[in-house]
């Protein structure tokens, strides 16, 4: 693994590694699947938390087809577009209010010749407002991006752009944000001070994961 500042690109996931806003989107799962009863609230919200990443478009779908069994397409669509709704009005002032991981700036200052990028599983659109309106979007001089592309995608797309430049760094708190890096190239660090992966610590152990508590680790 290079020092931090020797790779061309940096990539960050938001949730749990940007912002401390995991458990706001678990809240949301559950609040928008509530009208469901609880068994099947709660079956979302275990998926949920098994599928760290996986976008929330891809979660209701499962939810819809596996979980509750929405047979019928209008009717599916109809539950979709309610529950895409309510979700967003859950976590938009959320994550308006949600901490900003310590030490940002500064290690922008340290890695001022890298790209920096977000690869999210959040809905691109809010993803963009949101970084906005907390003033941080600058930081990211090699884009935003969310669902409904998958991080998989994303990263393919963005790397045959030249958007993302290997060497390149991606600091996740997922098993799915260390699968799609490594497949593409990317090396990978954990971000463990806000996942919401229970056995993280296993998973590292297991895979011989370089782990931090949070990015300013980064900075010394």
């Amino acid at each position: 693994m290079l020092k931090i500042q020797e790779y061309k690109s940096i990539v960050f996931d938001c949730d749990g590694v940007i912002l401390n806003s995991n458990k706001i989107k678990t809240r949301a799962f559950r609040v928008a699947s509530s009208p469901f009863g609880y068994e099947a609230s709660r079956s979302l919200e275990n998926y949920h938390l098994r599928n760290g990443g996986v976008s929330r478009y891809a979660k209701f779908d499962y939810f819809l087809e596996n979980i509750v069994s929405i047979n019928s397409k209008k009717n599916k669509e109809l539950y979709l577009k309610k529950m895409l709704k309510i979700y967003s009005e859950e976590t938009e002032k959320g994550l308006l209010d949600s901490e900003i991981t310590y030490g940002l700036h500064s290690l922008r200052t340290k890695t001022k010749d890298s790209s920096w990028s977000i690869v999210s599983g959040g809905d691109q659109d809010q993803l963009r407002s949101i970084f906005a309106k907390k003033e941080i979007i600058h930081l990211f001089n090699g884009g935003i991006f969310g669902s409904p592309n998958t991080k998989n995608e994303i990263l393919k797309r963005e790397l045959g752009r030249g958007s993302i430049k290997l060497p390149a760094l991606f600091l996740g708190d997922t098993e799915l944000d260390h699968r799609v890096s490594i497949s593409n190239g990317l090396d990978f660090i954990f971000v463990t001070a806000w996942t919401e992966f229970r056995s993280y610590e296993q998973y590292c152990i297991e895979n011989s994961i370089k782990n931090i508590s949070k990015v300013y680790e980064l900075i010394a």
